[in-house]
């Protein structure tokens, strides 16, 4: 049974009563090679293309995981090295798909009132335990500067 609409634009309903936006109905872009058809046509040129793909993605990657622990947006570098490698490999793609899965699944737990609420409750319990921490150092040794003003 069509349940869909056939003009562009136009909410599907689903047999739960759900309305779906048409873009959001169709199957996910297919898997595969996104290189042009003449490209893909040739299969020298086709490797060498997803040679020249594998090397510039790996060396997104790699600056990305520089940035990790040297400043710069180290996460955000690495994904856009997997969007490179997703133009042209399966498992690329399968791995971005997962990663927007999971992602959006967190962040829709994130905006959960109850988690929310947690969340805060334990921050605010781990900054009273570190303020805590500091307080009894403090008390113990006192504040020691590393170098002495005197002798200056």
């Amino acid at each position: 049974m069509n349940t869909g609409s056939n003009k562009s634009g136009e909410a599907v309903v689903t047999v739960d009563g759900v309305t779906v936006d048409e873009s959001e109905s169709r199957e996910e872009r297919a898997l595969g090679s996104r290189a042009p058809e003449f490209v893909k046509a040739r299969r020298a040129l086709h490797f060498s293309w997803q040679v020249g793909v594998f090397v510039v993605g790996l060396a997104v990657v790699a600056a990305g995981a520089a940035m990790l622990v040297l400043p710069g947006p180290g996460w955000v570098v690495i994904f856009g090295g997997m969007a490179i490698w997703a133009t042209e490999f399966v498992w690329a793609q399968l791995v971005l798909r997962w990663t927007k899965r999971k992602v959006t699944e967190a962040a829709q737990r994130a905006l959960d009132p109850k988690v929310r609420r947690r969340n805060i409750i334990l921050t605010s319990v781990g900054v009273v335990i570190v303020a805590a921490l500091a307080a009894v150092y403090l008390w113990k040794f006192g504040l020691v500067m590393p170098w002495k003003i005197e002798d200056q």
